[in-house]
């Protein structure tokens, strides 16, 4: 069975119900009718964009340009986590923590996975590297930024708490456990969500596309099984190095709470 073309006007149609959506929150005063539109006219032409890109380096498999597209996948990630929270750490380190934590975790499982679970010759095949990458770096975003967001905002306002205990003569990782452990458990909950429910209640994103493009659906479930697996240690290797960088930041070499890191932050 082969996979159905769209149409531009089909991808028309369906833009209707996007219309539909903006008349209905502007009807309903929510106020968010121009951020519907403005998201659905990025996702069309970034998606647009990189097809095209993607058609190129699918063509040709060349090493500088794809490290180029991961690159840029994840500069804007990073990007991304820092926007999210609430709090975030001035200069470098807000942009820094979750890149790096994403680079380190992502990159580290696509890699894995490759050359050991999936056995791609050679490894650096874009229309395998490309999408995995997407895949890890997209949903290890969300629990980095929600880990973080989790314990520079608890952090804040436990500060006279974290204070009391580096008084009573503890260290700064005893004085923050219990923040990091909870900003831990707040970014694993939406894969944990996920996994738990795969199946059930939802048909995950790849398992749905393979099936429509006419892949046999226990083979679908397969790849799709491998990819949460993976996603799962993607999202919980970054949030642990996201949040170890982040509250040894909160401190300096003194083992003093230094909220000012913060952006906006200051005290009462």
């Amino acid at each position: 069975m082969s996979m159905i073309q769209l149409s531009p006007w089909d991808l028309a149609l369906a833009s209707l119900l996007v219309l539909l959506l903006a008349r209905m929150s502007w009807r309903l005063r929510l106020g968010v009718e121009r951020r519907v539109l403005i998201a659905a006219a990025r996702s069309a032409v970034q998606l647009t964009l990189v097809g095209l890109v993607l058609k190129v380096l699918f063509a040709q498999t060349s090493l500088p340009l794809i490290g180029l597209m991961a690159l840029v996948m994840l500069s804007v990630a990073g990007f991304e986590v820092m926007q999210r929270q609430t709090r975030r750490f001035g200069g470098p380190w807000g942009y820094g923590i979750g890149s790096l934590s994403m680079f380190l975790s992502s990159f580290s499982v696509t890699l894995l996975a490759l050359t050991l679970v999936i056995g791609v010759e050679p490894w650096y095949q874009p229309q395998y590297l490309i999408p995995l990458l997407g895949m890890l770096l997209g949903n290890t975003m969300s629990g980095i930024a929600i880990a973080l967001d989790n314990l520079t905002r608890n952090a804040w306002e436990a500060r006279g708490k974290i204070e009391a205990r580096l008084l009573a003569g503890q260290n700064w990782e005893a004085a923050i456990e219990d923040i990091r452990r909870e900003a831990l458990r707040s970014g694993l909950i939406p894969i944990v969500n996920a996994m738990g429910t795969a199946g059930l209640v939802s048909l995950p994103g790849m398992m749905t596309g393979q099936i429509l493009a006419g892949s046999p659906p226990m083979e679908a479930a397969k790849y799709q099984l491998l990819i949460m697996f993976l996603i799962a240690a993607g999202t919980g290797l970054g949030a642990m190095a996201a949040v170890w960088m982040g509250s040894r930041r909160l401190f300096d070499e003194r083992q003093r709470l230094r909220l000012d890191r913060l952006r906006g932050a200051t005290k009462n």
